[in-house]
């Protein structure tokens, strides 16, 4: 894996710096959460398009979809540059652009990637993902909702829950059991869901910081079509694996570049923030403390570059993925922390306070709560470590 920049890439870094100091301008602010979500989708499509039409967007992915077939170095750089210049992130459609998309690129028919490809890239289709359920979460192949074949149809019955955007989605990455008799690994299948579907019924969860991003996704007797089948039928599990590999190995790339600016703005509040009449940069353990998260950020880098050399490799990012992702949660974590314990009750605020960034901090606090849940728990991971990766035998 050689990383190392060559003159192209370094033309490309200057390109894109160049198109992002010019353009985020003339995107203007990220719409406020009281605009509603319906505004936040129309500015998060404005921000894709326009990115589709400069040639950045889905650096990886095939030209023949849109792509630019780039390389794992200008990927990298991608998502660098992005994160300095804060850029919009869109995060209505995180699923299409870093899961869904992905997996149907490796699994998908001619006529599904054709249908959804191309539309994901312009920013025209918004995707979730329903996969987990009140019973299924960490153990998500304890899942119950049903599909059984009718005809040219699935009929869907279940509940879903923690579905990221749906109420904004066209489409869904649906995990479904097509075989009740077989195990509960063996008898799962994928389905594409149209959103609009008749039987679809969303309802809004409220997280801590006041955001209704979250849903629970309830189906009652949804046809969706069997060509909308990803996969072999009963192959859903390993299907879903791909998913999941997609989603934790490369889908945080964007946000690991991102808590270094976290880090970088921990050290100007601490040179302003006192501590016993002194700046709390003159805490040598303060110090300490966001040196070794620092090093700890660039070790994740690493591993973040070796996923994504795999991916390129192979197509999908190894088991690996699971050490990143356990990794990158946990350092997010003590991260947001040490940045909570640095600013105290400011974090409380919804607004920067006095000049200083409490409502960055504040955020980072609340958000990094899930971080070790969401795309799976780090209790699961690490057992997928143990068994997968070192060979360790599973428990009886």
């Amino acid at each position: 894996m050689d990383l190392r920049h060559t003159p192209e890439d370094e033309r490309f870094r200057e390109e894109l710096r160049h198109w992002l100091d010019e353009t985020i301008p003339r995107q203007g602010d990220s719409p406020p959460p009281e605009a509603g979500y319906k505004a936040q989708r129309e500015y998060d499509a404005r921000w894709q398009r326009r990115l589709f039409d400069a040639g950045y967007a889905g650096l990886h992915w095939p030209s023949e979809y849109g792509g630019r077939d780039a390389s794992l170095a200008q990927q990298l750089i991608f998502a660098e540059e992005c994160a300095r210049a804060q850029a919009p992130f869109n995060p209505t459609n995180f699923v299409g652009l870093l899961h869904a998309g992905p997996t149907l690129m490796v699994e998908g028919t001619p006529e599904q990637k054709a249908a959804h490809l191309p539309p994901i890239l312009r920013g025209e289709q918004t995707w979730c993902q329903c996969f987990s359920e009140p019973s299924a979460g960490s153990d998500l192949a304890n899942l119950r909702t049903s599909a059984v074949r009718d005809g040219d149809d699935y009929v869907v019955n279940g509940h879903k829950i923690w579905t990221s955007m749906a109420t904004m989605a066209d489409y869904a990455e649906l995990l479904v059991r097509t075989d009740p008799r077989a195990s509960k690994h063996r008898g799962l299948s994928w389905l594409i869901l149209p959103m609009d579907a008749p039987g679809i019924e969303i309802r809004r969860i409220k997280t801590l910081a006041g955001s209704l991003e979250f849903c629970e996704v309830f189906l009652e007797d949804v046809r969706v079509p069997a060509s909308h089948l990803v996969g072999a039928e009963n192959d859903g599990w390993r299907v879903s694996n791909v998913t999941l590999r997609f989603e934790r190995g490369t889908a945080f790339a964007r946000q690991i570049y991102s808590m270094q600016q976290l880090l970088h703005s921990m050290l100007l509040a601490a040179r302003r923030v006192e501590r016993g009449g002194r700046p709390a940069a003159d805490d040598a353990g303060l110090r300490r403390r966001i040196g070794r998260l620092q090093a700890e950020l660039d070790a994740l880098r690493s591993m973040l570059r070796l996923s994504l050399s795999q991916a390129a490799r192979t197509g999908v990012p190894g088991l690996g993925a699971s050490a990143l992702k356990l990794k990158y949660s946990e350092l997010w974590q003590r991260a947001a922390e040490a940045a909570r314990e640095l600013i105290g009750r400011g974090v409380l605020a919804r607004d920067d306070v006095a000049d200083l960034p409490t409502r960055q901090f504040g955020w980072a606090a609340l958000g990094s709560l899930q971080s070790t849940i969401s795309a799976g728990t780090s209790q699961i991971q690490r057992n997928i470590i143990a068994e997968r990766i070192l060979g360790q035998p599973k428990d009886r």
